[in-house]
């Protein structure tokens, strides 16, 4: 009977329902914001259990804004809040990085002008209390950690340190300040002519972080420089205008901006660069973006500079955002944006976000990342330069004038599981943390570290031991080129637990890196670096 009392109640309601349906199919279409307004009204009346109103207005305006385009974004007011400092370049600190191993917190880098430097805190440190409160054997994830070290500008923290080798541990005051949050990654002379900066992100600080590297690379006597912006994501788009303004003279257009009226908004350079004249090599891979495909297209339209490295990612939309009452922020594509010689460098995203985003899946399953010639390009993407007349591609991301294949082994999901998962970091912080006396005796800088150390083959082996009991599809211990990675980034890790200063991890990573290699190689020879800026010999297909 109960069987049959459900099926009956259930016709009853399906019969509802259907008779509501036709009584409204009559009724004239509502307007959408009405439409919305009822339906929040419906769910808080209707709905089984609480609902949390602000909860629900923001999924639904994620849910609006995700299917505009795949950079169009809500950011909720917390989120925005960290972003903004982030972005501003500052936060109130104690200028440290550190690293969790087995449920402690060692201090792994102190910033040399930093609040901490100067209270005594080094590198090896562990820190067991935070204001009283003890870290160590709580699971804290980093995030927890770096909350409690922050705060108030001005306040003082106390921190229960033991020192390495010391018997008992000491407390330490430090008071917060404002550290810098950099976006030059490294910066530094690779010879007697060659420069190097490395820009991670483009922040507020940028272009007075750009004006002080370029002075003292060219008090080392710099006439040739590598501009490295592989990796880099993007940011603010007057800071790349001021990255640009570097190189090229004064009026030379960075890009142009298009708008939903079809209106155009030029953008050019003030002329107060550092460097204007003299050879630049330009690096990017498949995540330069956005900012750094302006700078980067920009240099290549003016023949400014060589372009090396693989296809960037092709970001062509500029986001305006568009703060709402409480705090949160629309980000909304509000243009489209070309480079000087007129070409859109935004790929398609006409299947969608979650197609968008495998791009790079793809670029590497078709072969483009390992070698040249895997692309073809209608006619109506093919742009010339403004004073060579080199041809250049539009429609997806910058091309560049010499391909250099990607490194498998650093971007294999084997790499990325050791990474992650501890076991290389714990290694080579074990390793450090037992030998550094004997290390900085025999290395007692790091151009000595970087031109002598070499990672034992032992300790290799015992990585890849602990990693094959926990994952698959790891390379044989045979391997020499996987075994060459996997030392390069243990060398590049150790460097910075052993010496203080924020560029060294980059600085052994580039000594494998063939992008750099290659861009050395180039500014090294002047008819290869005139030929590749004129555009001869590209490695790149043409169809119809």
């Amino acid at each position: 009977m109960k069987n049959r009392k459900i099926k009956y109640t259930s016709k009853i309601a399906l019969m509802a329902i259907g008779s509501m349906m036709l009584s409204f199919s009559v009724e004239a279409q509502m307007n959408p914001k009405v439409k919305l307004q009822e339906a929040l009204k419906l769910i808080q009346e209707n709905y089984v259990d609480p609902v949390h109103d602000e909860k629900l207005v923001d999924v639904a305006i994620k849910a609006m804004v995700g299917d505009l385009d795949p950079h169009s974004n809500y950011i909720s007011r917390e989120d925005a809040e960290a972003m903004n400092q982030s972005m501003s370049g500052s936060f109130a600190g104690i200028g440290i990085t550190f690293a969790m191993v087995n449920d402690s917190t060692f201090v792994t880098d102190v910033n040399p002008d930093g609040p901490a430097m100067r209270a005594g805190l080094r590198q090896g440190d562990c820190i067991l209390r935070v204001d009283h409160q003890q870290i160590t054997g709580k699971n804290l994830k980093n995030q927890q950690v770096m909350m409690m070290l922050r705060g108030e500008k001005g306040k003082e923290v106390s921190l229960m340190v033991l020192h390495p080798g010391a018997a008992e541990p000491v407390t330490v005051k430090v008071t917060r300040e404002q550290i810098a949050s950099f976006s030059i990654r490294s910066s530094y002379m690779v010879n007697k002519e060659i420069g190097y900066i490395s820009l991670g992100i483009f922040s507020e600080s940028t272009r007075r972080e750009m004006d002080t590297a370029l002075k003292d690379l060219k008090a080392q006597g710099m006439k040739k420089l590598i501009l490295d912006l592989q990796g880099n994501g993007g940011g603010y788009v007057q800071s790349a205008i001021g990255v640009a303004d570097e190189f090229l003279p004064k009026e030379s257009l960075v890009f142009y901006s298009v708008g939903h009226d079809g209106g155009k908004d030029h953008y050019a350079t003030g002329g107060f660069g550092q460097f204007m004249t003299g050879d630049l090599v330009v690096l990017i891979d498949e995540s330069t973006a956005s900012s750094s495909e302006i700078v980067t297209g920009s240099l290549q339209d003016w023949d400014r500079a060589v372009v090396i490295g693989r296809r960037s990612f092709g970001k062509g939309l500029m986001q305006k955002p568009v703060v709402m009452t409480d705090g949160s922020v629309l980000q909304l594509t509000g243009a489209r944006y070309y480079t000087p010689s007129g070409r859109s460098i935004q790929k398609p995203y006409v299947k969608g976000k979650a197609d968008y985003f495998e791009d790079f899946n793809r670029r590497l399953a078709s072969g483009e990342l390992k070698e040249p010639g895997h692309l073809n390009f209608p006619d109506s993407l093919k742009f010339s330069t403004l004073i060579n007349k080199k041809t250049v591609y539009g429609g997806g991301g910058i091309m560049p004038d010499r391909f250099v294949p990607i490194d498998t082994n650093v971007y294999s999901g084997w790499m990325n599981a050791i990474m992650s998962s501890g076991i290389a970091t714990k290694a080579g912080f074990v390793h450090v943390q037992q030998h550094r006396a004997e290390l900085l005796k025999q290395y007692p800088d790091f151009a000595a570290f970087n031109a002598r150390f070499q990672v034992d083959d032992v300790m290799i082996d015992q990585i890849l031991d602990q990693a094959s009991a926990r994952f698959k599809g790891l390379p044989a211990k045979s391997d020499q080129t996987a075994r060459k990675s996997l030392k390069v980034e243990m060398k590049a890790d150790m460097a910075t637990l052993l010496y203080a200063g924020r560029d060294f991890q980059l600085r052994v990573r580039n000594e494998a890196n063939e992008a750099f290699l290659a861009a050395v190689d180039v500014l090294k020879d002047q008819s290869q670096y005139n030929r590749l800026l004129r555009g001869n010999g590209l490695q790149r297909k043409k169809g119809k």
